[in-house]
């Protein structure tokens, strides 16, 4: 034990069952830290009750409040995600890991006191520095470095899976939680959530002291501290820009599924209890099938580019159904087409981060170019749910007219993420020819 935390290791040194233990601490991880900061997804009533017992919101604002909590921190994340990329590149990933799940594990302690509502938007811009700027560059990173290159499409489709898989069984949990101390009065139940959830990023933080070796050449530069030439090899790469470019049409689509919850309930009246189960299937079990699925056709077909092209044309097409798709339309089959898109969808965003190895990304700087990678493909964040939300606004009564429009710029969408990854496997292949002919 001792060796493994002062030791360099590469990842052959590793044994096969150590390596598959840290791809699921990292894709575990991922799913779990950011719970306490996105509760308000899926726990939007208890949370609003316990911010107004606490004196953080009244019944007339609580939706506000919750809003601009939501607000701080995605500010602080879009600022924060390229420098951890350099920071990722900086400091050692067990490092970053055990101090990232460490300090959102006491964040998280803090805000299930349930403090006044300033301290609780430090708390979030806080979290958008324990979450992003220390922890969200070793996310790629790690799976990376205990990956064979050939390996990490595969590797990264697993690691959405266990993503999902930890979704889905936290999300039973926390429900099943909440509702059975819904008696105890409007705070108790998200204060218990939110002590549970920080004792399990806890528990991630010393899983990640104790098992994340030091590995051989994770750090970008011989003296082990970042040059300001590995930002430039970032920035003049053509491969980083495209695949950059496929993560923002691929994000904007894979989010925008989330429309179809609206288009079930309004469009095709599809009964409350229906499009909970669908949407739950949606959000989380179609990423245990989908990831893995996609990221061995991937590593079989050796090209990922190929791959997100190919469902990303089907995710276009399918937007296409329901552009046309009748609302008195059979439940069983509007379901289904949901289903199948969610599947598309989820399967190409879990390998969009593959096309960084397929275009020779050097490890050193894999974390500076999962940062710049991460501030423009999650940009759609800052604008599509206000978009679609004023579009559906504007229509007024005709709904099914709205949602027509949607799936139209998201089939769009969907369309120009095939191109950007055609121009990245261009890119590869003209570089692959020249190094031949050299």
């Amino acid at each position: 034990m001792l060796s493994m935390l002062t030791q360099e290791r590469h990842a052959n040194d590793l044994s096969r069952g150590h390596r598959f233990f840290l791809l699921v601490l990292v894709s575990i991880g991922s799913s779990i830290i950011y719970t306490p900061v996105y509760l308000q997804y899926v726990f939007e009533d208890p949370l609003g009750k316990a911010l107004i017992a606490s004196g953080g919101a009244t019944t007339d604002n609580v939706t506000t409040v919750m809003g601009t909590l939501l607000s701080a921190y995605a500010i602080t994340a879009l600022v924060c995600y390229l420098p951890s990329g350099i920071v990722a590149d900086i400091v050692r990933v067990r490092t970053l890991s055990w101090v990232g799940f460490g300090l959102t594990a006491l964040l998280t302690f803090w805000y299930a006191m349930f403090p006044s509502l300033f301290t609780i938007r430090l708390l979030f811009v806080a979290m958008g520095i324990s979450t992003i700027l220390i922890w969200w560059g070793i996310r790629y990173k790690l799976v990376r470095l205990v990956s064979e290159e050939d390996g990490y499409s595969r590797n990264i489709g697993l690691s959405y899976a266990f993503y999902g898989l930890a979704g889905l069984i936290l999300g039973f949990f926390n429900s099943w939680l909440v509702t059975h101390l819904a008696s105890q009065g409007d705070i108790i139940p998200m204060r218990v959530l939110l002590f549970i959830l920080g004792g399990i990023i806890m528990f991630l933080a010393v899983l990640s002291f104790l098992f994340i070796p030091k590995f051989a050449g994770e750090i970008g530069s011989s003296e082990g501290g970042f040059e300001v030439k590995q930002l430039g090899q970032v920035l003049i790469n053509p491969v980083v820009w495209l695949a950059a470019a496929t993560l923002f049409f691929v994000y904007f689509f894979y989010t925008g599924v989330n429309q179809t919850t609206g288009y079930m309930k309004d469009v095709m009246f599809l009964a409350p209890a229906v499009v909970t189960m669908v949407a739950t299937v949606r959000t989380y079990g179609v990423s245990l099938l989908s990831a893995p699925i996609f990221g061995g056709v991937a590593e079989k077909v050796g090209s990922p580019s190929r791959v997100i092209a190919c469902g990303s044309i089907i995710a276009g097409l399918l937007f296409g159904v329901f552009v046309f798709l009748p609302s008195g339309a059979n439940p069983f089959v509007t379901a289904a087409l949901v289903i199948v898109l969610a599947f598309m969808a989820n399967g190409v965003f879990g390998i969009v981060s593959s096309q960084l190895t397929e275009g020779k990304i050097n490890p050193a700087v894999f974390g500076t170019a999962s940062g710049l990678l991460s501030v423009i493909g999650f940009l759609p964040d800052t604008f599509s749910y206000t978009w679609f939300g004023s579009i559906r606004d504007a229509a007024g009564d005709d709904k099914a007219g709205a949602f027509r429009q949607i799936f139209m710029i998201l089939g769009g969408t969907a369309i120009l993420a095939a191109l950007c990854a055609i121009a990245l496997l261009l890119v590869v292949r003209a570089r692959a020819k020249k190094t031949e002919q050299n």
